[in-house]
């Protein structure tokens, strides 16, 4: 027998305040939704399709990435060899730029050999298969020759672009842009859509710049014009923004300590000239070699490097202790902010090509809302309609159930600070059609037991008890093939997914439950003799 309990009843209450309060603030001006409690002010995040944005398609540099695992290798390969008292020669990268790529190295004496390769191969790491990453071979003229495997440089490679992603998404959240889309594409592309950032250079400039800061001291016994193309094994020459060195500045390869020892980055003013800089605050271990460094090299320059560039190289004038520091340099505020936002976020670990952009401007978003609002208006209007056609008294309860449902649907995603795209209001309008079958199978049930003869009482309680059934087997496989979406999908088919597993949920309790305390109400007011849906 159908039965309001008060459970059903306080239950069916709840679901339509919650929905209620927690849509709302998406029809309110922002003004009025400002001033709300942060727990009831949460709105539905609109995609790149419905408010515009920008689109890039980014590939992650393989070949920058092997490289600088070689160059590091070599001056692995080089302590190595030195600390173990073996001489050598010619210790560089063969077929540089290439995937052939490998380390060589000639052992001076025949003796050594063995124990060269035996130090050298202590170098190799395990993968995630539990093989090596790095193979040690006897080359001609007592050489050896240093070779990552395939599996190490895919599993880097694919390591590099999930670090990437989480990189990327840590600095598009600092530019105040909520749920941007990053997803992987192929082996090393990534797609980023930025609703709202409606200028791509912009974001490009944060996004794009690796930010590998490194301090690293000056060679100060060479002097750079006497080089002739010849640097130094243990030096390297690097570009600098000074002006008055144009031709480079000749720096030790050796990092003494590195971005990835930072804690904290922030935009400020020098103390003495008023300029901008950037504030530096290492970790215990970054902070005890800074300190080391400049206690140990007091009236020596060392130099600030970002992206292989020098930005300073100021003269240690005593110890920096108390692991803090600073850069400065030829800053405006912006860029100062900018450098602090990326060395908060992390260096990259290689660099990233953009291979496409797009801008979509405000005027298709909004095109593209009120097509969303209409396709959406329009679908719910016609179900109303036929739903009430067809089923009369009955059908004006399942509308009611329809839209409750809706306000859950649009209430869960805000709470979830969701992103709505076309995509997800396709799922919306799938969604409530969806919940209308099951109200169509409820009813037709219902007739069938009244033509059957039994009572309207027995024809409406038998309708519910056995199309439950039918409509969960329904549902399921549909939650089923959402979830399929989800996982596998992209961002429009995750937001399209997402929409119809949220809408399956709620569709399955209003059209069962709120109906039926609805039907159930009618009975106890009117206690009809016939259904009114034959």
């Amino acid at each position: 027998m159908i039965q309001n309990r008060p459970w059903k009843i306080v239950l069916v209450l709840l679901a339509f305040a919650f929905g209620l309060v927690f849509t709302l603030p998406n029809l309110l001006p922002t003004s009025v939704v400002s001033s709300m409690p942060s727990w009831a002010s949460k709105r539905l995040n609109l995609g790149l399709d419905l408010q515009g944005g920008s689109y890039l398609l980014l590939e992650v540099d393989v070949d920058a990435l092997r490289k600088e695992q070689l160059t590091n290798l070599v001056e692995d390969a080089r302590r190595t060899l030195q600390t173990a008292n073996i001489n050598f020669t010619g210790l560089g990268v063969a077929n540089p730029g290439t995937p052939q790529a490998s380390l060589q190295v000639k052992i001076a004496s025949p003796a050594q050999l063995d124990a060269a390769r035996d130090a050298l191969g202590k170098l190799a790491q395990p993968t995630q298969t539990g093989a090596r990453d790095l193979s040690v071979a006897n080359g001609p003229d007592q050489t050896l020759v240093m070779t990552y495997s395939d599996a190490a440089e895919r599993q880097r490679a694919s390591q590099a672009v999930d670090q990437t992603i989480e990189i990327l998404r840590r600095r598009i959240d600092s530019l105040g842009t909520r749920e941007p889309t990053i997803i992987r594409q192929g082996a090393n592309r990534i797609v980023v859509e930025a609703p709202g950032e409606s200028d791509p250079e912009k974001l490009k400039s944060v996004i794009g710049q690796t930010a590998k800061l490194t301090f690293q001291m000056l060679d100060d016994t060479t002097d750079v014009s006497t080089l002739a193309g010849r640097v130094p094994p243990e030096d390297e020459l690097l570009p600098s923004e000074n002006p008055a060195e144009a031709a480079g500045v000749l720096v030790r390869r050796r990092v003494i300590v590195s971005g990835a020892d930072l804690t904290d980055a922030q935009p400020g003013f020098d103390s003495q000239s008023g300029s901008p800089n950037v504030n530096l605050r290492f970790n215990s271990k970054g902070g005890q070699a800074f300190g080391a460094l400049t206690a140990a090299n007091v009236g020596h320059r060392f130099a600030i490097v970002l992206d292989g560039k020098i930005i300073t190289d100021p003269t240690i004038q005593s110890a920096i202790l108390g692991g803090s520091g600073q850069i400065t340099g030829s800053f405006t505020q912006e860029g100062a902010a900018n450098l602090a936002l990326l060395l908060r976020s992390g260096a990259l670990p290689a660099p990233l090509h953009v291979e496409e952009q797009r801008s979509v401007g405000a005027e298709l978003g909004a095109d593209a809302v009120h097509a969303g609002q209409l396709s959406l208006t329009l679908g719910a209007v016609l179900i109303f309609v036929f739903i009430i056609a067809t089923y009369g008294l009955f059908g004006v309860f399942a509308a009611i159930a329809l839209a409750v449902n809706g306000l859950l649907i649009v209430g869960l995603l805000s709470i979830a600070q969701g992103t709505l795209t076309l995509p997800g209001i396709a799922g919306l309008i799938l969604t409530l059609a969806v919940a209308v079958d099951a109200n169509v199978l409820i009813y037709e049930r219902m007739r069938d037991e009244a033509r059957a003869g039994r009572s309207p009482m027995m024809a409406a309680d038998n309708g519910y008890k056995r199309a439950i059934v039918t409509i969960l087997d329904a549902n399921i496989t549909t939650l089923i093939a959402a979830a399929i979406m989800f996982q596998f999908g992209t961002g429009e088919v995750k937001g399209f997914a997402l929409t119809l597993a949220i809408g399956v949920c709620t569709s399955v309790f209003t059209a069962v439950l709120i109906t039926q305390v609805l039907v159930g109400w009618w009975f106890k007011a009117t206690k009809p003799k016939t259904l009114p849906i034959l």
